[in-house]
């Protein structure tokens, strides 16, 4: 994923368009108001299967992409593996950042 992906994404978490970390993201995911769950590359299998399979049964777009320690510091926070952006432009935007650029890290 390129640093703009990673910049937008502070962008987003600052306009209060994002959950991260496993119980907050679960929480948003099954309470419908997820519009994209981003999972880190480096994540455990089984917390991708988890979030995949959720993301999947609630039909909201996933994209696995960046690293933990990256998705965590565009946020100012520590390490995540799962983020959830909950506003649509945010999510469309950010789901074309994390597909379709290369990765300049």
């Amino acid at each position: 994923m390129s640093r703009k992906g990673y910049d937008f994404l502070g962008i987003a978490q600052r306009a209060g368009c994002i959950q991260s970390g496993d119980a907050a993201s679960e929480a948003v995911i099954k309470k419908g108001k997820a519009k994209l769950v981003l999972l880190a590359a480096d994540a455990s299998e089984g917390t991708k299967e988890r979030f995949i399979h959720l993301s999947e049964f609630k039909k909201v777009p996933w994209v696995e992409g960046g690293q933990k320690l990256h998705l965590g510091c565009s946020l100012g926070k520590s390490p995540r593996s799962v983020v959830v952006v909950t506003d649509e432009g945010f999510s469309k935007k950010l789901h074309q950042l994390f597909v379709g650029e290369e990765e300049d890290f």
